[in-house]
Formats: structure tokens, sequence, C-alpha cells
């Protein structure tokens, strides 16, 4: 193959204001070929064939600027950023890591989620990242999906948006579903495997997830886009942004409509969404407002399918609504809305300081609906001369989450750089069940409640990261991280034998240190060397379906990582090894607990130890390749299996 020279043409522009910037100078990245730009910012460049496919912009007064441009692009329009400018990216950057920190991340570009964004859920969008795998109940990415990191659950992986916690604080899960379409309101993502840098909310024990909203673009702009797929999958959107005003505010909106049928039977999803920005920069300063909204109405699908059933050739079945004698009852819904509201403020006290907080609010309610035969009315709190009966519930989630993020940098511009951060947060959550319908209703009453559980949790942490360097090839750093949990429920204990409900509490305390360094051989490649500790605490079930004798601990996560990784222009290639060791990590045993419920039970020791190989090659400007693999090792050293006997009653024992 033949290469040929890639002519690049462009405007180089201040981002402040807008204006043509004369006399930047353009090169070609890792070479002293270039040219600088004429009195209207415009320049044309031709690269060098078999160098880098980058371009390096540099002009007095303003930061440096690295861009891509192996997509054959033209007429770029290239916005430098003065000294002083803040961009939205302060607002993630205590939380996020670089190549100075020795930790394994993956960076997903705006570009590269609007290539995949086809209207599926976040979790699909990242599917080809490194030890990235995703489900989706459906079967066509849209409605529930979930993620797992290294084969560790959703529940066990962080997910901030902007620098804010979107985890749920009782289950630790995030509901993707509730967030339709947020990919086309994303600047980028990063994602961390491993325990990765100290962050907000619930602990990273599998990895982290860092999404930024987009950055409010400087020309106005208006855009329609729809599509259609499989399942009668259609998608629509519509953005508009003011671009940069006289007055220094800018203005960005969009408004998303997604409709899916699902793979599965009846496994529907209809879901609305919108985002609202606005921003306005001082001379220092940077002032921000996001608000977005998801309302999702899906038909249940997450009851999976048996092993009969698939070999019969019935790949489609869905369970839910089956209950119902005849037809499968059509309401069998999740309908939820979740609205997020966060305002941000970042302050340049100086060249080597910079601070930055934000408040946040999510109010999130709804439910989800079933059809369920033959209850005992009794359970419900209905009397009646019927004992059993058909009915119809929904089970009801009403919840407040609230508090702030800050962080405050500083760096001396030569071998230091200090972050001390944190954040509070308060949760509020109302648990409760109606029966809306029943074949025989007795005395109930359409507003009756038949369980009605509270929660409240507090949430707070500080850290305090600092990386050394000791010279222009070496840098060690370290992370030091506490966090404290008060968390007030409705538990179960006994009482003269009797189940009983009470108010509950646990208080916890965590200190989460971290260390690493980094070696770079040049600018290109870079190796490094990590420890990390990590600790959670058990989710709502495990605290409200047991007692205080059978309540599981929290776990505990050590985490060793080394790797390469080297990014030569037009290839890459990467490898990290990891050893993930457990303490009292909570699993699924089979045993029944002293209320009936299946728990999981603490196990003493388990790891995952493995290996992650990625590569790529940008064959022409239009085609690249890439590819990644993961080998790991996944075990529980010893753990006690509790089997369900039919025969006798009660459980069997096998270790």
């Amino acid at each position: 193959m033949t290469a040929h020279a890639q002519t690049i043409n462009g405007t180089v522009f201040d981002i402040q204001n807008g204006e043509p910037l004369a006399g930047a100078a353009v090169r070609q990245a890792g070479t002293s070929r270039g040219v600088s730009t004429e009195a209207d910012g415009s320049f044309t460049f031709t690269l060098t064939p078999g160098e880098s496919q980058k371009l390096l912009i540099t002009y007095v007064g303003f930061r440096d600027k690295v861009i891509d441009v192996s997509k054959n692009q033209t007429n770029i329009k290239i916005y430098m950023e003065p000294d002083t400018y803040i961009s939205e990216a302060v607002f993630v950057e205590a939380t996020r890591v670089d190549e100075a920190t020795p930790f394994s991340f993956t960076n997903i570009t705006k570009e590269e989620l609007e290539e995949e964004n086809m209207g599926q859920d976040v979790p699909y969008l990242l599917r080809t990242a490194p030890s990235v795998t995703t489900t989706s109940d459906a079967g066509a990415g849209i409605g529930y999906t979930g993620i797992r990191i290294r084969g560790v659950d959703p529940a066990r992986i962080n997910v901030t948006i902007n620098g804010i916690p979107v985890n749920d604080a009782e289950s630790h899960g995030v509901f993707w579903v509730d967030l339709p379409d947020i990919a086309s309101s994303a600047e980028n993502i990063q994602i961390q495997r491993g325990v990765g840098t100290s962050t907000n909310g619930a602990g990273a024990f599998g990895g982290s997830i860092n999404l930024q909203t987009s950055s409010n673009r400087v020309e106005p702009f208006a855009e329609v886009n729809t599509g259609i797929g499989s399942f009668n999958t259609r998608k629509a959107n519509i953005m508009l942004g003011s671009g940069l005003m006289n007055n220094g505010w800018m203005f960005e909106g969009r408004f998303s409509k997604i409709l899916s049928d699902g793979f599965i039977d009846r496994a529907s999803a209809d879901l609305n969404s919108y985002y609202v920005s606005a921003s306005k920069r001082g001379e220092r300063s940077l002032l921000k407002a996001d608000i977005f909204s998801g309302k999702e109405i899906t038909y249940q699908a997450w009851y999976g399918v048996e092993e009969s059933v698939l070999e019969s050739g019935n790949r489609t079945y869905n369970e839910a609504g089956t209950e119902r004698a005849g037809e499968p009852y059509d309401n069998q819904v999740d309908n939820y809305r979740q609205d997020y509201y966060q305002l941000h403020y970042s302050y340049r006290f100086s060249d080597q300081l910079n601070g930055n907080a934000s408040l946040h609010y999510t109010r999130g309610i709804g439910y989800y609906e079933e059809y369920k035969a033959d209850e005992l009315l009794l359970d419900y709190g209905i009397n009646s001369v019927t004992l059993n009966s058909d009915l119809v519930r929904r089970r009801w989630l009403d919840n407040y989450y609230y508090g702030g993020v800050f962080a405050l940098k500083y760096e001396n511009q030569s071998d230091l750089e200090v972050t001390v951060g944190g954040g509070l947060h308060q949760y509020d959550g109302a648990h409760y069940g109606k029966v809306i319908w029943a074949r025989f209703a007795g005395d109930s009453e359409n507003d009756d409640r038949y369980y009605d559980n509270d929660a409240d949790k507090f949430d707070g942490n500080l850290y305090v990261k600092a990386n050394y360097f000791l010279s222009d090839d070496l840098n060690v750093y370290g992370d030091l991280q506490g966090r404290v949990i008060s968390y007030d429920f409705i538990g179960l204990d006994f009482e003269n034998d009797q189940l009983i409900n009470i108010s509950d509490n646990d208080r916890l305390v965590f200190f989460n240190p971290k260390a690493g360094l980094v070696y770079r051989f040049d600018s290109r490649s870079r190796m490094y060397g990590s420890f990390g500790m990590a600790s959670k605490e058990p989710t709502r079930d495990e605290y409200v379906n047991s007692t205080d004798q059978s309540r599981p601990e929290s776990e505990t996560l050590y985490n060793f990582e080394a790797g390469y990784k080297g990014d030569f222009g037009r290839s890459y290639v990467g490898v990290n090894g990891y050893a993930m060791l457990y303490k009292n990590q909570l699993v699924l045993t089979g045993q029944i607990n002293d209320v009936g419920a299946y728990i999981r039970n603490n196990v003493d020791e388990s790891y995952r130890i493995g290996i992650e190989l990625e590569g790529g090659y940008q064959l022409t400007p239009e085609l690249g390749w890439s590819v990644n693999m993961t080998l790991s090792r996944n075990k529980i050293a010893e753990f006690t299996e509790y089997i369900d006997d039919y025969d006798n009653g009660g459980q069997l024992e096998r270790t």
C-alpha cells in the first residue's frame, strides 16, 4: 500500500471571543515541520506520510492544543484556550486520570460516541472497550441494559456525571434506562478499570465510568437527527445551541424520543429525555448549570428464559405478565422518571491554584406494575371472606438525592500537583406498595399501602491526591481517601419468635489509600504500577432482609496494577496485568437467612487475576483496525454452598 500525502485546511480561533488568531504555529506532532496561520487565522499544511497524524498548535498566551486529523478532515476549526481560560473539563478533572497516573483507563471521545450512537443506552456504546461486557433485557440495547468491567457487576462500578455520583444510594446500581440518549449530550467518557483514583459516591470495586456532558459550542447550531432500526426501533432528537453571545453566555438544549418493540416478546420501550445547559465565562471563572431528565415506560423483560424453552426454539419468550389467565397482562411495565439538576462553579485563583464546587439535586419517582395470581390477601393487609385473589400491584420508589462536591488543585508547573477534594451527599427514599385492582378487594381502599418503608443515607468523603515528578521521566503518585456512611432504614428483627419491623441503622468508616509510579520512555510510551484499596457497604436488600445477627459485613478490595502503553501515531499497543484480591466479598451461596430470604454471604478470600491486551493501526485516514482481549482467572478460594432440599426440607451444605 502506497502512503499518500494528506493536506489539511483549517482556521485557528480564540475560544473566548471567536476572533481568528494570526501567527499561530501549526506543526505535525513529533516533527519540526509546520506553518503559521495567516491574518484571518487560516492555514494549509501537508502532512509527511508515515509520521504522526496529529497537529500541534501553539500560540503565546494560549495553551498548546493537539488534534487528531487521521479522518482526513478539511476546513477544520480549531479553538485555542487562553492560559487563564477554564473549560468544562475542570469539573471532571479531580476524579479522572491521565498518562501521568499509574492506572489503566480508556477515553472515549465525542466523535467516537457519535459514530456508535444509534439511540442505544450508554453500556452498548462502551461495549468495545477492554474488559467490558454488556447485556440487554430486551435484546436491542434499548431499555434495561447492564455493563460489567472485568466481570464485576454494575452495582460495583462507580458512575459519575460531571463529577456528581449517579449510582443509586441503596442498590448501588445505575439504571441507564433513566438516562435515555444522554450520549447525544456527552462530550467524552472515561472508563477506569480496577479501583482507579478516588471518586465521589459508591466505591469502585471493578471500575468506574466518568461522563462529562457537552461543552457548549462557540458557534450557533441546530440539528435534527433521526434513525430507524430492527425490532421497530425509532429514534429522533432535536439539538439547539446559541453559540457564544456578546454577553458571554452560551445556551444548549436537546429533546429526544426513542421507541422500540425489543427482540424479546412485549419488551417495548417508550423513552423521553431532555438536556438543557447554560454557561458563562469570566476572565478567570466559569459558571455552568445543567438540567437533564429521563422518563421511561418499559415492559418488563428481566426474567430470563429457561433452558427447556430455549431448546424448544422459542428464543423470544417473556415470562412477564403470564400469571394472568389467557393473554399476558398488557401493562406489566416499569414506569419511572428521574430529573437531574447540577450547578457548577470554577475559579482560577492564580496560574498555580484552581478551585471548583458543584451542587446537585436528583428527584426520582416511579413504580413497576405486576399482575399476581392467587395471592394471599392478608399479605397485603386486606381482610376478605375470600382468602386468595388475583390482583395488580404497584411497587413505588420515591426518592431525593442532593449534596455537593468540591476540588482544589495546586500545580507549581514544574514537579508537583496536589488535589484536595470531596463531597457530601444525602439520600431520602420512600419505598411503598399499592394494590390498584383485586378480583376480591375485601375492605381495601384505593390508596392503601401494604408496605411503607423509608430510608435515609448520608455519604461523605474527603481525599488528597499528589503527583510528584522526580524527573522528566519518572513520577510518583499518592492518593488517600476517607469515607463516612450513615444509613437509617426500616429493618427486621425477632420479638417473641415473631418477625417484626424495626427502625435500624448502620455507621461505617472507610480508609482507601492508593499509590504508584509512572516511567516514561519518551513522549509516546510509558509503563506504570500501582496499588489501591477500596471498601464498600452492603446494599439495601442485604440490610432490610436481615437481622443484626445475620447482616453481612462490608467488603474490601486490594488491587494491584502494572502495565505498558505506547502510542506511535498510526499505531498503538497496550498491556496491563491486574490482581484484584477481595476480603469478605459478598457472593450468592444459595443460603436462606433467618428471615427466609436468599442472601449474598461474605466469603473470606476470592480474587480476579488477569491480563488485558489492546492494539490498533490506522490503515488509511478513513479505515482503522483495533483489537483488545482479556484473559482472566476468577476464583473463590473456599465457600459453603447451600442447596434447597425439596425432599426433606431445609438446606444441604456443600463446601
